[in-house]
């Protein structure tokens, strides 16, 4: 991590499943403006080259947009595939069912990571771990002939706090309860579904690896395992270390609400935590003291006057206090809160981090505590590829729709029920595919957007939950388990195999989404949104994880142990002491 001084010193689900978020009047009143109808428009935003080569199309869009058809052909090694997956279900589900269950959180998932490299190394992949430094990242390869051209899969497989959910069962009912009588929590969850991503991707690689070897065909496959995707670092940190060179191109998924795959951008983001360090004492003598927790809730109030002027339709900054004391009764010398700061582009990003800063700073001075500030993440905008999204969804197209029992859709509507949605079950068809929208209003990121920046990249979401639900809820834990998460994540598995194979096996669609690609990078040099000397945050993996991936600890890129951070501030002075009254 980047760890920067001052004296007073990673939804992309939802938006693929066509879950538009609502819109606040500010957000209304922009699209107006937009349209002609008066109001304010957002400055800088067409001039952006990031956020240009993200939004403008290859090809001018007709009105009525329809997209092409006839791409995704019929062939021996798509059927190939296609059979087995057919013919693995059980082992696929059951490798995301054992994620499900460990449940492992960003930079720790020492079993989920080592569950997916084997999956993949019993199907002929050579596996090589530690990749860009991170412990539980690994490169997974099966090489076919020549080994042109080469496809990408991406698995993740990390949890997110506080989202435990029994599998299965319609209302919250979390299946880890930490019952502590100051503080009850609930434990880690999949409720972002990365347990059916990993798991699905990696039943893709092997299926399209096993076409390849059987027809004679040349390709290599390579399988990205990839750590602290909600921390929005691996795969970041990953391409400025190269982890990524010589992809022809990279076919990813995310679990969603429905079935569909775009040709829109998303936000860029900077993740930051700030610390606050004080001077403890006794809450009931305070004076003296320095409290933290002032500079935390100062800043965090500072930073809510920036929504009005500050905060355009696109961007977004949210927050949470990681650390805000321990007792009452105990000034607290060290807090910390963490931001997100997300918008249109990597510079539209920078513009916002730095009003949060100032803000820092402000609050630092005004608690007369030292605050100091660390880059944790940061990200770019996606690259969108509509020749690559007109592929996909003709695929899905044939392919079909996930098939949902009544058990399945009973289950949805209860889920529904509980967290007050439409009860309308879970989504059976494939979504059109539409343009754009011509106005970006911001939403969720991801670190694979900085993959899209070095290789043409596509993504698509099946309906692993019900429709209206979001990512990062309980909801997406109790489905992705549970048999209609495992419905959609097999679908998605035969869409990611039939589209690589299409690429594998007709030059000239992978040559579409090569002249594409350099369209729209031209003008546009990608470099990393994370600072000079950034060292990524990591965890010591335990010795029996160390031993079985033949890794050592630490990787050179990081120094360890970290900068502890200890405070050194002294009692503030009140002055003179006061004369007695005569």
């Amino acid at each position: 991590m980047c760890d920067l001084d001052h004296t007073h010193d990673h939804d992309h689900a939802d938006l693929l499943a066509g879950n538009a978020p609502d819109l606040s009047r500010r957000q209304v009143m922009a699209l107006l403006g937009a349209a002609g109808a008066g109001g304010a428009t957002v400055p800088g935003l067409a001039a952006d080259p990031a956020h240009a080569a993200a939004t403008t199309p290859h090809a001018a869009v007709p009105e009525g947009y329809q997209p092409r058809t006839g791409l995704a052909k019929d062939s021996a090694a798509k059927d190939t595939a296609l059979d087995w997956i057919d013919g693995h279900e059980r082992q696929i589900t059951a490798l995301n069912d054992e994620i499900w269950e460990h449940a492992e959180l960003s930079l720790r998932e020492w079993h989920s990571s080592i569950a997916e490299a084997e999956f993949l190394r019993r199907n002929g992949f050579h596996v090589e771990w530690g990749a860009a430094g991170f412990p539980t990242a690994f490169v997974a390869t099966a090489s076919h002939g020549n080994g042109k051209p080469v496809i990408g899969f991406s698995g993740e497989y990390d949890a997110l706090p506080g989202l435990s959910q029994k599998r299965g069962v319609g209302v919250h009912d979390p299946l880890e309860y930490v019952n502590d009588p100051f503080a009850p929590s609930y434990g880690p969850g999949h409720g972002c579904g990365h347990c059916a991503l990993g798991s699905a991707a990696a039943g893709a690689a092997v299926a399209v690896s096993t076409a390849l070897r059987q027809g004679g065909l040349d390709g290599t496959v390579k399988f990205y395992g990839s750590t602290a995707e909600e921390q929005l670092i691996g795969k970041a940190y990953a391409v400025a270390q190269g982890v990524y060179d010589g992809l022809d191109a990279m076919i990813d998924w995310h679990p969603g609400m429905g079935n569909s795959t775009s040709w829109g951008t998303n936000s860029a983001l900077t993740a930051v935590t700030f610390t606050f360090l004080g001077v403890s004492g006794h809450g009931g003598t305070p004076l003296g003291n320095k409290s933290a927790l002032d500079g935390v809730i100062m800043l965090a109030t500072m930073t809510e006057f920036l929504r009005e002027e500050n905060i355009a339709p696109s961007g977004r900054l949210h927050y949470v206090i990681n650390n805000g004391g321990d007792a009452p009764n105990v000034t607290p010398e060290i807090a910390e809160i963490s931001y997100y700061v997300r918008e249109g582009s990597p510079a539209r990003v920078k513009a916002l981090f730095d009003k949060v800063v100032a803000c820092a700073q402000a609050a630092a001075t005004a608690s007369q505590t030292t605050m100091r500030y660390r880059i944790t993440a940061a990200c770019w905008n996606r690259l969108p590829s509509r020749s690559a999204a007109e592929l996909l969804h003709e695929n899905m197209v044939q392919i079909g729709p996930p098939v949902f029992t009544d058990d399945d859709q009973k289950l949805a509507k209860q889920i529904q029920r509980s967290l007050g949605l439409p009860e309308v079950g879970q989504a059976t068809t494939i979504s059109d595919l539409r343009a754009p929208e011509r106005m970006f209003l911001g939403g969720g990121s991801t670190d694979v957007a900085d993959i899209s920046w070095q290789v043409p990249t596509v993504s698509l979401g099946t309906a692993v939950s019900p429709i209206g639900c979001k990512s990062h809820n309980w909801a997406v834990a109790a489905s992705a388990s549970a048999p209609m998460g495992h419905s959609a994540l097999l679908m998605a598995s035969r869409y990611l195999a039939a589209t690589a194979l299409d690429l594998l096996t007709q030059p000239e669609r992978l040559a579409e989404l090569k002249e594409e690609f350099a369209e729209r990078t031209k003008g546009v040099q990608w470099q990393t949104s994370l600072p000079k000397n950034f060292e990524p945050p990591m965890y010591e993996p335990p010795t029996w994880f160390l031993r079985q991936t033949r890794q050592s600890w630490p990787p050179a890129n990081i120094t360890w142990p970290p900068r502890r951070m200890v405070s050194q501030e002294k009692f503030s002075s009140l002055g003179p002491e006061l004369a007695p009254q005569t």
